[in-house]
């Protein structure tokens, strides 16, 4: 059994792969190591190259996932396919500092830390060459999530060894999705856990593509709302809810594009509420269910399927909203209960029909 797995998440990173093990076998030699290289499928033949690299290593393991992405999972389903101790994750782009990798292992042993963390922003570590807006990103990010782990310099930091055993408590209370495994993986022990750091300096991406995107900022959103509200609600119905927010505004626009050139209200309030769907169903699609974004045909029967829910939740909330003003509630109290009820009906309905069933479980 090897005392260290190196778990890497690779998606599109075939011209970095053997470059990266090759660092890896020179700066762990001595050490019992192994590397899992978590491939998900892009189309690029990255898991034939890992695949003929551990034909000639044994210590090499390639992990292959179809049809699922997402650095978070990828990193979860690496260190669990490990028995070793100590976990460590890194990035395949080169741009974590592989040196690093023996004094993070040596104080998580000395210190008994369940997590050291590569830092780049404590005294000593540096964001090297990052392009300025990159940096001002993550150092916002940094500041939002002092919310689930105040005190840690460097929360969005993906280069970092974690204890066995704190895997294990904590595995079963993550959220387990986006691209944020470190601040995951702390939020989930609720303030127990040990956190050591050492301070390295990023390097720069010699190939591929930085993954940055509207879907890592919501999911970034969406694990800080899990681990604040998860046991109340799924952490996917807030961004639900704020894609139904932008949804008002188009309705609201269009409403009034159409009203003022045509003055029938009837049909421009129909038309208005119709695009208004049309625009949720295609931003849910992208953002809120992009790790299920449905594709070809099935994006026509999903489109169709989320029309006839958000129908229905249209009359739960007139219907809902006029009893309780009836009843003699304030109207603004109907009006919001309706809303609310009809938002939950409208969530956890599409995520049964439109996508497929898993997005309203627990996370």
């Amino acid at each position: 059994m090897p005392e260290l797995t190196v778990v890497v998440p690779a998606y599109a990173e075939g011209e970095n792969i053997p470059r990266l093990l090759t660092a890896l076998e020179r700066v762990l030699e001595g050490q019992d190591w192994e590397a899992i290289i978590v491939v998900d499928d892009a189309f690029d033949r990255s898991e034939e190259v890992v695949r003929e690299r551990a034909q000639r290593d044994p210590r090499v393991r390639c992990l292959h996932r179809i049809g699922r992405r997402g650095l978070a999972s990828a990193c979860i389903e690496g260190m669990l396919a490990s028995s070793a101790p100590y976990l460590a994750v890194m990035d395949a782009d080169l741009q974590h500092d592989e040196a690093l990798l023996p004094k993070l292992l040596e104080r998580a042993k000395q210190d008994g830390a369940d997590v050291v963390v590569a830092s780049r922003y404590m005294e000593g570590g540096d964001t090297g060459e990052l392009a300025t807006d990159r940096v001002r990103i993550s150092r916002l990010a940094s500041e939002l999530s002092r919310v689930l782990c105040n005190g840690l310099t460097d929360p969005m930091s993906g280069f970092f060894v974690v204890r066995r055993s704190y895997l294990e408590r904590v595995v079963r209370k993550l959220y387990g999705r986006g691209f944020k495994i470190l601040l995951d993986l702390i939020a989930a022990a609720r303030g127990e856990v040990r956190i050591a750091e050492l301070p390295y300096t990023m390097r720069s991406r010699q190939h591929g593509e930085s993954k940055l995107s509207a879907r890592v900022v919501a999911e970034f959103f969406m694990l800080i709302g899990y681990h604040l509200f998860g046991r109340l609600l799924p952490a996917r119905f807030f961004l639900f809810a704020a894609v139904g927010a932008t949804g008002i505004v188009v309705q609201l626009g269009v409403l009034s594009l159409l009203f003022n050139a045509s003055g029938d209200f009837l049909l421009s309030q129909v038309a208005a509420t119709w695009a208004a769907m049309t625009s949720n169903f295609f931003l849910n699609n992208a953002i809120t269910y992009g790790d299920q974004r449905l594709r070809g045909r099935r994006i026509w029967r999903g489109l169709f399927s989320f029309y006839a829910a958000c129908g229905i939740g249209t009359f739960i909330n007139v219907a809902l909203a006029d009893w309780l003003f009836i009843k003699s509630a304030p109207y603004w109290t109907a009006g919001l209960a309706g809303a609310l009820v009809a938002s939950l009906w409208n969530f956890f309905t599409t995520a049964s029909f439109t996508w497929g069933g898993t997005a309203g479980r627990r996370r």
